[in-house]
């Protein structure tokens, strides 16, 4: 048995905000990817992701829902004859592993699934995001479904509310200086603590304030020159988005990383934000010179995503 592919997505803007119905935009990141496989000795990984789907199993039996349903008992068989979920995709690196595995067995279990090849109405993508939450919640306490959908569709995703989400055609890649890129924390992040610490900052009126107004105004900013190629506006937005973050999301960065982060800002070499929840994983890097980034941060991995 082997599975289709499923792939790991980036939430290029848009984190937090979306909790709060701001606007945010993912991409599929095709460099990690992950399949359903199956083996009679199961050893090391793969033997603990065949413990945890046997969990997942659990957890999908016991859910009472009538807008999704599965097969469950082919599920269970596949389970107890070996299968695991293969890959490639970091975890707790903020690019999606879980949404790449709920994606691979919604595929393979939903009995009336939708599927990629329909014509995808609102409703449909909406239905989609709304049984992706439910499956995910599994792993991460509360999920918005964004990161399996991603990875099913294999679509750039726009959210523009929560009610209101629509694949996205972004422009395509250029060869030049300018790049999106991840930068390796060498930490693992953990979503749930991260989302505790934002819903607790919710609290407080004057950060509430901040969300509303200036965050989502300059991610929907972003997003907008994004997706039109306006570049050099695109970069004063992302300078102002990265100060905003490094003032006001300061727990969420990783300790070691609050010099490199304001060094960006200072020199203009490159612009950092959080990539998914932040705590550790991946950072993710703006810049106009991608050579000129790299000498900047040569003691840090960079992966490059996408070219200007």
């Amino acid at each position: 048995m082997k599975g289709p592919l499923f792939y790991a997505k980036i939430l290029l803007f848009g984190e937090y905000g979306i909790i709060k119905d701001s606007k945010g935009l993912a991409i599929p990141f095709n460099a990690y990817r992950g399949a359903l496989k199956s083996s009679k000795n199961l050893t090391g990984k793969a033997k603990t992701s065949n413990e945890n789907l046997e969990r997942f199993y659990k957890y999908l039996a016991a859910l009472k829902t009538d807008i999704v349903s599965f097969n469950l008992q082919e599920f269970k068989t596949d389970i107890d004859n070996g299968m695991y979920f293969d890959s490639s995709i970091p975890q707790g690196y903020g690019v999606g592993s879980s949404g790449a595995l709920v994606a691979s067995i919604y595929d393979k279990y939903a009995t009336d699934k939708i599927t990629v090849l329909e014509n995808l109405t609102r409703d449909k993508l909406l239905k989609l995001k709304q049984i992706f939450s439910l499956m995910e919640s599994f792993f991460h306490g509360k999920s918005s479904g964004l990161d399996p959908l991603n990875s099913y569709l294999s679509l750039p995703i726009l959210i523009n509310s929560k009610e209101h989400i629509e694949p996205a055609g972004i422009p395509s890649q250029k060869e030049g200086k300018g790049a999106v890129f991840l930068l390796d924390s060498e930490q693992i992040g953990e979503t749930e603590p991260m989302v505790n610490i934002f819903m607790n900052k919710m609290k407080n009126e004057g950060f509430r304030k901040m969300i509303s107004e200036d965050f989502a105004t300059t991610t929907d900013a972003c997003i907008e020159d994004f997706l039109h190629g306006n570049v050099k506006s695109l970069f004063g937005n992302v300078k102002s988005l990265s100060k905003l973050v490094l003032k006001n999301f300061k727990p969420m960065i990783p300790t070691a990383f609050h010099k490199v982060w304001e060094n960006g800002i200072a020199t203009n070499d490159y612009y950092l934000k959080l990539c998914g929840s932040g705590g550790g994983g991946y950072i993710l890097g703006f810049t106009e010179d991608f050579e000129k980034a790299q000498k900047s941060l040569k003691n840090y991995k960079l992966e490059l995503v996408y070219r200007f």
